[in-house]
């Protein structure tokens, strides 16, 4: 059997949300070979992340208490390491954050098993599991292999795996973590980010602003189509850049990526690669923009090629 491995990711009580989209990829995997799933709590509360974690294809709940509140690299590689042995399981998959690349790639390099980051596909070719990531600047994707690794650690990227939509009632367990030997001692000042308590990442319908907007002083023209239409307005890093938008509104690689988007409207968006990482997913993706050679138009479900301002007024007249 092929169990896969799955670690949670948590700050502050509150479950990234990669590590669900993780158990749907550890879904697939198990099932492809008869193994179980299994999902492992760090921390020094693991009781408070366990029900939401109980989701459809979880066969097992490992609690690994942690003395630290805060996240430690050395504690959770010491604890992965020691359940790794354990359960040796065929792949160990982990959200691609900062908190999972501040200790996955030394869990790996000393347990000498197999490791990808950013991986946004997985399959098996026979008994052997392949990765899928890009290269070349996201300009190539890249099926790797792992020759000779019984166990293969592998980062996923946000938004690339579909989360069960189902519970489930899994067996609870609870494993003793070894002591860690601490190497880094972590002074750390939570700042809230400025904002106005909206979370793109959440958001199910999003209008998104580009270039095309042209000015800082036309942003409030899309703000005031967003909030007519019931959406979330979001943006490309140029406008971010340029301090038009803050940066939480900010769509793609190096922004957010909006898994729960079900509508995404890019308007004045060219679409590079960047942008594409963080919206590509969406069902259903409305493109408008002057240039009928635009890249966002090959990814988009339905097009318009015109001008931004003249559609935001004609929607602003139909919606009265």
């Amino acid at each position: 059997m092929a169990d896969i491995l799955v670690i949670s990711e948590q700050r502050r009580g509150v479950l990234n949300a990669t590590v669900a989209e993780a158990i749907g990829a550890a879904k697939e995997l198990a099932s492809a070979k008869g193994g179980k799933v299994i999902v492992a709590v760090l921390g020094a509360e693991p009781e408070r992340i366990i029900p939401s974690l109980s989701l459809a294809g979880v066969d097992e709940i490992v609690s690994v208490a942690l003395p630290s509140s805060e996240f430690q690299s050395d504690e959770y590689e010491a604890a992965v390491a020691a359940l790794i042995a354990d359960r040796t399981p065929k792949a160990v998959l982990l959200p691609h954050s900062i908190d999972s690349l501040g200790y996955a790639p030394a869990l790996a390099a000393k347990g000498g098993f197999g490791f990808a980051t950013d991986v946004f596909g997985a399959r098996y070719d026979g008994d052997d599991l392949l990765a899928v990531r890009q290269a070349y600047q996201e300009k190539v994707h890249v099926e790797l292999e792992f020759p000779g690794k019984q166990t293969v650690v592998l980062t996923l990227r946000s938004g690339a795996f579909k989360a069960p939509e189902e519970t489930a009632s899994p067996s609870v367990t609870s494993f003793e973590a070894p002591k860690a030997d601490a190497r880094t001692k972590h002074v750390t000042f939570h700042e809230p980010a400025a904002g106005d308590g909206e979370d793109l990442t959440a958001a199910e319908y999003i209008l998104s602003i580009g270039r095309g907007v042209a000015d800082e002083d036309n942003v409030a023209e899309f703000e005031d189509l967003a909030g007519a239409l019931g959406f979330t307005l979001g943006c490309s890093r140029p406008i971010a850049d340029n301090g038009w938008l803050p940066k939480y509104r900010q769509v793609g690689q190096s922004g957010k990526t909006v898994s729960a988007c079900k509508v995404y409207v890019a308007m004045g968006i060219s679409g590079s690669v960047q942008h594409l990482a963080g919206m590509k997913h969406v069902p259903h993706i409305i493109a408008i923009n002057k240039d009928p050679e635009a890249s966002i138009f090959s990814e988009a479900h339905y097009g318009i090629v015109g001008d931004m301002f003249e559609i935001s007024k004609e929607l602003k007249a139909q919606l009265g």
